[in-house]
């Protein structure tokens, strides 16, 4: 009787265990991002625009360098440090806003890909030690 009853808890658990395998899956988000055309996009445009904010530097050396009244100097100091930070500041928000879109966009393709496939969870890969289909692929494709 305990042989019944122990055969048939091994095969319950490990139904239990193939059927929860075959509801989760597991996504390598260093890899999607690595490979996403809209983020390569933003990091050239950021690079670009990054290079311009080291112009403004530039110019505010040659300025104050070739300037000689030391109140005339306070006032370049201060004039460029300003259009140095607004420009700053304007370029990381719009930086932080796109890439909080492409986010978005990315958890948005993951969730309708796990919807589609039947998945009740979706994990990160890294923090997966075993098991768990791995979608990173589906996405790559799906976002390009």
């Amino acid at each position: 009787m305990k042989k019944i009853i122990l055969v048939a808890l091994t095969i319950f658990l490990c139904g239990i265990k193939s059927y929860a395998e075959n509801d989760i899956a597991v996504v390598d988000l260093t890899k999607i991002v690595n490979e996403s055309s809209q983020v390569k996009t933003l990091k050239q445009e950021h690079t670009k625009k990054t290079a311009e904010l080291d112009k403004i530097i530039a110019n505010a050396r040659g300025e104050i360098a070739n300037e000689k009244n030391p109140e005339k100097i306070l006032l370049l100091e201060d004039k460029y440090m300003k259009e140095f930070n607004t420009k700053k500041e304007a370029l990381e928000k719009n930086y932080n806003s796109k890439l909080t879109e492409i986010e978005k966009n990315i958890k948005s393709e993951i969730s309708q890909i796990a919807k589609n496939k039947g998945y009740k969870y979706v994990f990160a890969k890294s923090v997966v030690l075993f098991g768990g289909e791995d979608i990173t692929e589906n996405i790559i494709r799906n976002i390009k």
